[in-house]
């Protein structure tokens, strides 16, 4: 099925003359991670307070993340406070803040009013987080180089994947319009949980998301054309509108962040601007290559995913693959049908 989702944004006319097309700014071209410019806009800021949390102000408080320990790629560590992006106050105003009341509208009051949030927003929101993520492990990358007189090498493919994430992203304050397949793939889960469990996981490199919160879990892949969605087509068949126990929700995102690890396309986009609007399409995956889009499923692997994802629940290797060829689920019965949130037993610690 074919999607066509088009936001008529009025930022543009603040920046530029009437009669200009659209223009993106591609910070990727250059490597240009300054903070004296807006991640999003491209724009010369007027002061260093001209920025934004990573994680938004509300989620931090009302999980009481602030100093929270947040892990960095090298192993150094932040807090979920101290993670920014440069914003310019345009760039706040017109996109970052109307985006953000309109989740947090959501999200506190829970699952009906999550389904009801257009892909488009979610994904921006997601990928916010995601790129200001990435942005600050780009500059801790380059601190790193210079320090030691070394020139900031970054993989091609990475640079292609992530500069399409961001110019996706400022969707959020130019008329952008996705023509055809969605580049993302972003599936929303009921939670049946007595507590609200606060529960977030990111994998930079592959784009990949999940949060859980409330009575709701959502997983996201940010750039695959929405090709999981149809690998785990017949997983999310069955588990439909059904409420899912915790130990569920974690078991579906270990299957979604495995399938998009071997997930093996660069996806390409035809990028289009004129002068009303910016048309992204996606291009066919397949390519030149025979090739399945994913490579194979190894259960060994995916144990290890779930031994992580489980850790809650104190399951180790072991046990998930005690039958190398059917790893413990509790999802799914022998017979493969969806197990009863209310009908998990738990393993006990």
């Amino acid at each position: 099925m074919e999607i066509n989702q088009t936001l008529p944004l009025n930022y543009l006319s603040l920046l530029t003359l009437p009669a200009m097309a659209p223009t993106l700014y591609k910070p990727f071209d250059k490597l240009n991670f300054s903070k004296q410019h807006c991640f999003l806009s491209g724009e010369k800021l007027q002061s260093p307070e001209e920025e934004i949390a990573v994680f938004p102000v509300w989620l931090m408080q009302e999980y009481k993340l602030e100093d929270q320990p947040f892990k960095l790629l090298d192993e150094s560590m932040s807090t979920y406070k101290d993670m920014k992006l440069p914003c310019s106050n345009l760039t706040y105003k017109n996109g970052v803040e109307l985006l953000e009341e309109e989740i947090r509208a959501a999200f506190l009051q829970g699952y009906d009013s999550v389904v009801e949030i257009p892909q488009t927003r979610l994904f921006q929101w997601i990928g916010k987080m995601i790129y200001g993520i990435l942005f600050n492990e780009i500059r801790i990358g380059i601190r790193q180089q210079k320090a030691n007189n070394e020139e900031f090498v970054f993989s091609q493919s990475l640079i292609h994947k992530f500069s399409n994430l961001h110019i996706m992203l400022q969707s959020m304050i130019v008329p952008v319009e996705f023509d055809g397949n969605l580049p993302w793939t972003i599936q929303i889960f009921r939670i049946d949980s007595k507590q609200d469990l606060f529960n977030y996981r990111d994998e930079i490199n592959t784009l990949t998301f999940s949060l859980g919160m409330k009575d709701f879990g959502i997983v996201a892949c940010l750039q695959d054309n929405g090709t999981n969605g149809l690998y785990h087509k017949e997983m999310l068949e069955k588990i439909n509108d059904n409420p899912l126990h915790p130990i569920q929700f974690e078991e579906v995102c270990g299957k979604f962040f495995y399938s998009n690890y071997l997930f093996n396309r660069l996806p390409e986009y035809n990028i289009m601007p004129t002068d009303d609007a910016i048309y992204i399409e996606a291009m066919p995956l397949r390519g030149m290559s025979n090739k399945p889009l994913f490579d194979i499923w190894q259960n060994k692997v995916y144990g290890q995913v779930l031994e992580n994802f489980w850790k809650p629940w104190g399951l180790i290797l072991f046990e998930i693959i005690k039958d190398p060829e059917n790893p413990l689920s509790f999802l799914f019965d022998q017979d493969g049908n969806l197990k009863p949130s209310g009908s998990v037993e738990l393993p006990s610690n």
